[in-house]
């Protein structure tokens, strides 16, 4: 099992980085340009239960992500786990821990790779350094969004 952890600190409360998180076009905002992403169907937000499926491209190849929304508690955190897609497993922790009227929010990840111990080893460094661009990104997307003083999106 590989572990992947990516925080940050928003300059705005709690209850406008989780009401962030609940927009309809998340995934989209979200997604860095250099990683095409097609959100094929949603159904719910952030709830239990919820469902996300979308389409990426590994190259020229289609690859369908089918994740479940597992846990909710409402501005504190969720979770979603892969129900099929390209890795083994895959549980995202999304945490939002208040902080001085600030939120502390860390992206956790646990995933293992098809293939077992050998293939994990060498495609791990891969894996982890696009999990760091990505997470990168959307942390950068959401203080501007959520930091914005202008910003009435809710």
């Amino acid at each position: 099992m590989l572990h992947f952890n990516h925080s940050s600190v928003i300059n705005a409360p709690i209850e406008v980085v989780w009401q962030f998180h609940e927009r309809p076009d998340i995934l989209q905002m979200l997604t860095p340009p250099w990683q095409p992403v097609q959100v094929v169907r949603r159904e719910g937000g952030l709830e239990k239960g919820a469902i996300t499926e979308f389409r990426l491209f590994l190259g020229l190849v289609p690859l369908t992500w089918l994740a479940r929304h597992t846990q909710c508690e409402p501005y504190h955190l969720f979770v979603d786990e892969q129900m099929s897609g390209p890795f083994e497993t895959w549980v995202h922790r999304h945490e939002f821990q208040p902080e001085d009227g600030k939120t502390k929010l860390t992206d956790a990840i646990s995933y293992s790779m098809p293939g077992g111990d050998t293939v994990e080893f060498i495609s791990g460094w891969l894996v982890q350094s696009q999990l760091e661009a990505m997470f990168r990104y959307r942390h950068y997307v959401t203080k501007r969004e959520c930091e914005g003083r202008g910003n009435h999106w809710w």
